[in-house]
């Protein structure tokens, strides 16, 4: 059961779907269980979470990114730890601690002029920049030719 948890939490990430990881992560005790040992698992997804953005994104808007970098308060549970009616709400990065971790942890900029809630700015880098591509073909006459005829043969 704990491999197949796993293999869930794993095509989430794959498939970008970064907020269902997050509540995915929250819906089941196997899975605080399962990470009840790895230290700093939260921060680190944050920061593979951040890595794939900055790969594929130049900006993203920050109500997108805040979603994308929630997390659960299971994950930090309360000092007088878990318990029957303990109920685990949504924490997130926002305010100050998502803005030290978007400029500081991964050197990005916010631009609070733009969209509802701001837009994150990624710079350029070798992954996320636009590169045009030119595809050529050399076609000999005989080749076109050959293409031409067939298109007039009978059938057998």
């Amino acid at each position: 059961e704990a491999v197949q948890k796993l293999t869930i939490l794993n095509n989430l990430l794959s498939s970008a779907k970064y907020r269902e990881f997050w509540q995915t992560l929250d819906k089941d005790d196997l899975y605080a269980d399962l990470i009840a040992d790895v230290g700093g698992f939260e921060e680190l997804m944050r920061v593979r979470i951040a890595v794939t953005v900055g790969q594929s994104c130049r900006e993203v808007e920050r109500g997108v990114l805040e979603g994308w970098c929630m997390s659960f308060s299971f994950l930090c549970p309360p000092p007088g730890g878990l318990n029957e009616e303990w109920n685990p709400e949504i924490t997130g990065l926002t305010g100050p601690p998502f803005e030290h971790f978007v400029r500081e942890v991964c050197g990005w900029g916010v631009d609070d002029t733009r969209g509802a809630k701001g837009m994150v700015v990624i710079p350029t880098n070798k992954e996320n920049e636009a590169k045009s591509t030119v595809v050529k073909e050399d076609v000999r006459f005989e080749q076109f030719g050959r293409v031409i005829r067939r298109a007039y043969e009978q059938p057998a």
